[in-house]
């Protein structure tokens, strides 16, 4: 069965920018979606969310989307699921300390297990732009590729593609509706 978990970031939601309009667009598509509550959204912490998000359904037609901490979990999610699913998309991702912040979050891991992490994918799409407020950036985005393949797309001036504190509400995401709509 068709499905698909869009997982937010700190401080968020599941009516959080884009997140609404995108679980519409995939469910006119026929995909049954989950977008979850995160707990401890504020201080995302992996010990705590990736159990959480582990008891989703994964299979080989599921398709993965996250936006800022998401994205650190996602790859989480990868390394600790036994099945290749389809595809990931990673908005505003990263996945190593980002210079405004702590030296470890507690939503990243102290290293990750790429090559594990890449077989558990079929397709992996990376969206940054290159003046996100928030570190997660192009620099980010071309790390991840490197380790993972797939697409990278670098958007100019498009900040974090969704944030309160830096006035971006981002409620619709054409792109991403074009990208989902790829095999």
């Amino acid at each position: 069965m068709k499905n698909a978990i869009i997982v937010h970031g700190t401080g968020s939601n599941p009516n959080s920018f884009w997140q609404p309009s995108i679980k519409k667009f995939l469910e006119k598509l026929g995909y049954k979606v989950w977008v979850p509550q995160l707990p401890e959204t504020d201080h995302p912490n992996l010990k705590i969310q990736l159990p959480f998000i582990l008891g989703g359904e994964f299979n080989s037609e599921t398709i993965l989307i996250g936006h800022s901490a998401g994205c650190p979990l996602i790859l989480s999610i990868l390394e600790n699921i036994k099945i290749k699913i389809h595809k990931v998309i990673l908005v505003a991702g990263y996945s190593f300390p980002r210079g405004k912040e702590k030296p470890q979050e507690l939503i990243l891991q102290k290293k990750y297990n790429w090559e594990k992490i890449k077989n558990h994918a079929s397709n992996f799409i990376f969206i940054n732009s290159d003046n996100d407020p928030w570190s997660c950036d192009e620099k980010q985005g071309f790390y991840m590729f490197k380790k993972l393949g797939g697409t990278l797309i670098i958007r100019e001036g498009e900040g974090h593609m969704g944030s309160n504190s830096f006035n971006q509400p981002y409620k619709t995401f054409p792109l991403l509706e074009k990208l989902l709509e790829l095999k």
